[in-house]
């Protein structure tokens, strides 16, 4: 088995030295990403000879500190949509793409101070395990593996649209090649290695990441005398909507929108479930919370460049002939705007670095994402809803990377039919569902006393079905989809309606429910959520 999966790291990693034509661009960024693809294949291989347990294979045995956490966070939550979509975003819309960035970064807070603490005191390796320690398992457990599934697939789809964008512009390769190599690459992440695996690939990332996005901004600054106020200037001069790229109201026109989608951002983000699933590699409470706060500084660090290469990006791709295609858009779409700068600023070796470092980013998240989803299935349905919790270790983790498997053949499809879309777009749904599903259940389960099975299922339920119902009815997929004429639901953004939905139809119903409130298992988690396992 060992010398079968070295074979196979060797023939997926150096054919990429040979992906580029003509273009030395592509060369570089060819033998970077695959000196990356195969330092992490290689970590992966001897992090699958560790993961035979379930504590490992999903929590990494409890063995990362509160640092390498926070920066494996880190590199988990700074996507695709965050590095190439946000400053796509900033380029065609100005301060409406911050938008993005700063509800991406609000939502910590709520994890720093609310969540991750007590997600570790009261969980093991999903967040299900928190919400079931007092609602009934198999409902809890049904739902929250659908929330999961369903914004770990919106998820996907945006870092496969990410990576086929990329390597298309790159290498001169049909998108679904792209996609294809992103999806083998990351079931063989998370099926070999587990989250072992899946936590380094995640840290040696957002390391390139932080550096590779520092250094762009650094060029962009260094030309302005490091002024923000001398590039924003420039930047309206040369912007052919001129100041009005410094007032809302571009990418979002009106305010029932802009607060959907700031509703969906900060608090998807204390849903996203490869997010919370972090808390439960760490040893103990303060770990979790040690991570928190580093993952905060590391991602507002990083949301303060996308800031400086969005607005960098205006100034030096703008007209410029060799980015821009005949009709006058970036070539590519405005997803490879940071990617064209750093060409513009560096030449092909920064092109050929910052594109790798991209490609690994995307790599990296849907490792974790996948990981997620197949946690979902392995443990919550698997173990608990069809074994009642009575399911053998080495059948539940075989389950588990079954699921990947099938979870990344899934995102293969999809991130081809969703070709073309704005990433930092795609995962605003992603976030809808999350802050429409599992943050009401958990938060309610740990905060609120009066929360009942019923109450959480069926609520829990309608926030879900209406977040998807309504992004199916949205314009984006109604009309630039499905090619109807008019959208039903006329806003892009459903997180503000989904979410109140779910918040009252979980009060709701456990109200009328009840006579089946339990106030001594709350009073017990919530002992347990402060002072821990006894």
């Amino acid at each position: 088995m060992s010398k079968i999966f070295l074979i196979f790291t060797l023939l997926l990693t150096f054919p990429n030295l040979g992906f580029a034509s003509e273009n030395i661009s592509a060369n570089y960024a060819g033998v970077i990403f695959a000196l990356f693809v195969f330092v992490t294949l290689l970590i992966t291989f001897f992090a699958s000879k560790k993961s035979s347990s379930k504590s490992n294979y999903y929590a990494a045995g409890e063995k990362i500190s509160g640092f390498q956490n926070g920066l494996a966070i880190a590199g988990d939550y700074m996507s695709a949509a965050s590095f190439l979509g946000i400053s796509g975003l900033v380029f065609f819309s100005g301060f409406d793409g911050l938008i993005y960035s700063i509800g991406f970064l609000v939502g910590w807070p709520i994890i720093l101070f609310l969540i991750a603490e007590k997600l570790k005191n009261l969980g093991k390796f999903t967040f299900a395990d928190v919400t079931s320690l007092r609602l009934k398992q198999s409902k809890i457990r049904i739902l929250a593996a659908a929330g999961t599934l369903f914004t770990v697939i919106f998820y996907l789809i945006a870092q496969m649209v990410g990576a086929g964008s990329l390597i298309q512009i790159l290498f001169d390769l049909p998108y679904s090649f792209a996609i294809w190599i992103v999806g083998i690459l990351m079931i063989i992440y998370v099926s070999f290695g587990g989250m072992i695996a899946t936590t380094w690939v995640q840290i040696i990332k957002a390391f390139l990441l932080l550096f590779g996005a520092s250094i762009l901004a650094y060029f962009v600054l260094d030309n302005f005398s490091f002024s923000l106020n001398n590039l924003l200037n420039e930047a309206t001069n040369i912007h052919p909507s001129k100041d009005l790229i410094l007032y809302p109201g571009k990418l979002i026109s009106d305010p029932i929108s802009a607060i959907s989608l700031g509703v969906a951002l900060i608090f998807g983000t204390a849903g996203l479930p490869h997010i919370l699933m972090r808390f439960f590699t760490v040893p103990d409470a303060k770990s979790a919370r040690v991570s928190a706060f580093y993952a905060t500084t590391f991602i507002g660090y990083f949301y303060i460049l996308t800031f400086v290469i969005g607005f960098g990006a205006i100034v030096y791709l703008t007209n410029n002939p060799i980015y821009i295609d005949q009709n006058n858009n970036l070539i590519g779409s405005n997803n490879m705007a940071a990617v064209h700068l750093s060409h513009a600023l560096g030449g092909d070796i920064f092109l050929g670095f910052i594109s790798a470092v991209a490609f690994a980013t995307i790599l990296a998240v849907v490792s974790g994402l996948t990981l997620a989803g197949a946690s979902a299935i392995g443990r919550d349905l698997y173990v608990y809803v069809l074994n009642n919790g009575e399911a053998d270790e080495n059948k539940e983790i075989f389950v588990s990377k079954l699921s990947s498997v099938f979870i990344g053949i899934l995102a293969i499809i999809l991130g081809i039919i969703f070709q073309g879309q704005n990433v930092a777009f795609l995962v605003g749904l992603a976030f809808a569902i999350a802050a429409s599903t599992n943050f009401p259940i958990l938060i309610l389960s740990i905060l609120w006393k009066g929360l009942t099975t019923n109450g959480a299922f069926y609520g829990g339920l309608i926030g879900l079905f209406t977040a998807i119902i309504l992004v199916v009815l949205s314009p984006t997929i109604w009309v630039e989809i499905f090619k109807f004429e008019n959208a039903i639901f006329p806003y892009k953004y459903p997180g503000l309606f989904s979410m109140t939905a779910s918040f009252l139809s979980i009060f709701l119903i456990s109200k009328i429910d009840k006579k089946n409130i339990d106030e001594n298992k709350f009073y017990l988690l919530t002992k347990q959520a402060y002072f821990g396992r006894k």
